[in-house]
């Protein structure tokens, strides 16, 4: 089957029966290939998952050879609402496309990503019609407060990670986001990484394998 988005796909080993899946979302200017690199550590612990890691619908106009999920040229927020509401759209989808060919339910998969592939999964994982598994996210926010609480119809446990030097995405979005969650009882975890930047470091890696080893039988 050909999906929608063109996608890094990491199978188990030996023909092993899939179980689960793990929908990893690139940041901004990244790609598929990139956020697989989660999986090399992963895949040793999850036998029976499937990690499926998707461009964004729309090349980045400041890393042509990247993609996007949303235009970050323009910082207007209705704006960036609009186009991140598009690119929901697209890997709602997306998610559709491998729900039937692997055979899977909102609660055999996890939605992960990184910055603005965070942002998505948290969108995603909130305003299905059914749970998920759970969603980990690392370095990102809440786009819109006002409109995900507007759409909100399920209350994935989730997981955040942020880095305390951010200075793409200041860690204060991941205190918020906290905040949201908390206040529409929502199952919420939470780690700072210590003298960390915009990035996934191995320590974050591994706290989120944990999360996602306890919530994947």
């Amino acid at each position: 089957m050909t999906f929608c988005l063109d996608s890094t796909i990491i199978k188990p080993n030996e023909d092993l029966e899939i179980k689960n899946a793990i929908i990893l979302l690139h940041g901004y200017g990244g790609d598929g290939k990139d956020i697989s690199m989660l999986s090399l550590n992963w895949k040793r612990h999850l036998p029976n998952t499937i990690f499926i890691c998707p461009n964004g619908h729309e090349r980045c106009p400041i890393n042509p050879s990247g993609f996007q999920w949303f235009d970050l040229t323009n910082d207007e927020p209705n704006y960036i609402l609009e186009e991140s509401n598009k690119a929901e759209k697209k890997l709602n989808k997306f998610i559709n496309e491998i729900k039937e060919n692997f055979k899977l339910e909102n609660k055999e998969i996890c939605l992960s990503g990184f910055s603005q592939g965070c942002m998505m999964a948290i969108n995603l994982g909130l305003t299905s019609d059914k749970e998920y598994n759970c969603i980990v996210g690392f370095s990102g926010k809440i786009i819109n407060q006002d409109d995900l609480i507007r759409r909100k119809k399920v209350s994935t446990k989730t997981l955040l990670i942020h880095g305390d030097s951010d200075q793409v995405v200041s860690p204060n979005f991941m205190l918020e986001a906290k905040d949201f969650f908390i206040r529409n009882s929502i199952k919420i975890d939470t780690h700072l990484i210590k003298n960390c930047d915009h990035h996934i470091p191995i320590e974050a890696s591994s706290i989120a394998l944990n999360y996602i080893l306890k919530k994947i039988k």
